[in-house]
């Protein structure tokens, strides 16, 4: 580093500022200063006390990185997936958005259905695989929702370039929540509404999220009021190939609690791989099985994904008509009878999840809530709207 490098770096900026919420003292940043802390608990908040103004600082803690002190709201955000990203927009924060880890994977048509709920498409498209320290430093946000551990591990990042970034731009709050099959995650996992609330907490959003899991639990409760008895839900296989064509597959385990699969554990079905040896995908696991292994198990139900960016009918149309005109495919029972439909998204957010949840009992029940391609609705989308408009009570 040069002299002049070395001077940019120790002046006052505007990065100080948010930290600081306005105050450097003794040469160092008060927020976004991070400890190892292997606790989970409740935020909690705290009062810095200087002469002329009074700082109301905030701790949120969550695994891996432990506890964050805010000193100010962060306002700039930035997110690695889908699940992270929507949780902000729950939280009304979308103007903040800078960038995402994973644009390909983010789905933000659902907010079309919502009245006054929007992301600026622009700026995901100038910066949707932020994965790079300098691109950190480039869209300098006040925080970084990834778990930085995934970035190590995914991305080979060392844990003094996670350090770094935390000190000189901001700190990283995040878990990689969406599957729990990876070797390296060996620290807490979270709920959809778990992690949900520590993201709340960070932009104190608290009411919002409260108003939200109301919602969302009179929601669930109703659907499963409404269920068949155990004995006359289907057995489902889940799977991913993203190709018009598939010819193999990869599997998942719906006895992973990850949160890509919460509407399907929400809904009560069984794992048509319960009693296999067949794995859960993962970082390790890159296992493929053809028609005869998907055969031998076959399913009452097929979930198939990869295909998020087409309608009901243009899935059926692709992917469920060359299974039904393959050899082996259309001897499977799911098949003939036309059960093969998209798996939803693998990271999944709040707002997400109210949509994947109506589609996937639309999939699994119809006789209860009406065909997966029809216009049936199973929740108001104007309440959705109103909580991330802030127009409740």
């Amino acid at each position: 580093m040069t002299d002049a490098d070395r001077s940019t770096l120790e002046r006052p900026t505007r990065r100080d500022y948010i930290k600081g919420g306005g105050l450097i003292v003794g040469g160092s940043l008060l927020a976004g200063c991070s400890s190892n802390s292997a606790t989970d608990s409740t935020a909690t908040e705290s009062t810095e006390t200087t002469t002329p103004t009074e700082i109301n600082s905030y701790t949120v803690t969550m695994e891996p990185v432990g506890d964050v002190t805010f000193q100010t709201v962060p306002e700039r955000w930035l997110p690695y997936g889908g699940a992270y990203a929507d949780m902000g927009v729950a939280l009304g924060q979308a103007d903040g958005l800078t960038g995402i880890g994973g644009a390909d994977r983010y789905y933000t048509y659902v907010y079309d259905e919502l009245p006054g709920v929007s992301v600026d498409q622009e700026t995901i498209d100038a910066n949707p695989e932020v994965r790079t320290k300098e691109e950190f430093y480039e869209l300098d946000s006040d925080v970084h929702l990834y778990d930085p551990q995934m970035l190590v591990n995914w991305f080979d990042w060392s844990q003094s370039d996670v350090d770094e970034i935390a000190e000189n731009v901001a700190p990283l709050v995040g878990n990689l929540i969406f599957r729990r099959s990876d070797e390296w995650h060996d620290y807490r996992y979270y709920t959809l509404y778990q992690a949900f609330e520590k993201v709340a907490e960070v932009f104190q959003e608290q009411a919002r999220y409260e108003a939200f899991k109301q919602l969302h639990d009179e929601y669930i409760a109703d659907l499963q009021s409404q269920l068949p008895p155990t004995e006359e839900r289907p057995n489902v296989l889940l799977t991913f190939e993203g190709t018009d064509e598939p010819e193999s597959f990869s599997p998942y385990r719906l006895n992973d609690k990850g949160t890509s699969k919460k509407q399907w554990r929400d809904l009560g079905v069984t794992d048509a791989l319960a009693g296999t040896d067949i794995e859960n995908l993962s970082t390790t696991n890159r296992g493929e099985y053809d028609y005869e292994t998907l055969l031998a198990v076959d399913p009452d139900v097929i979930l198939v994904r990869g295909h998020e960016r087409k309608s009901a009918t243009e899935f059926r149309e692709t992917v469920l008509q060359f299974m039904q005109d393959h050899t082996v495919g259309s001897q499977l029972t799911a098949v003939q009878n036309g059960r093969v439909y998209r798996g939803g998204y693998l990271r999944q957010g709040p707002i997400h999840n109210f949509f994947l949840t109506e589609r996937a009992a639309q999939q699994l029940y119809p006789d209860i809530f009406g065909d997966v391609t029809s216009d049936t609705e199973l929740f108001d989308r104007q309440q959705i709207a109103n909580i991330v408009t802030g127009d409740f009570e």
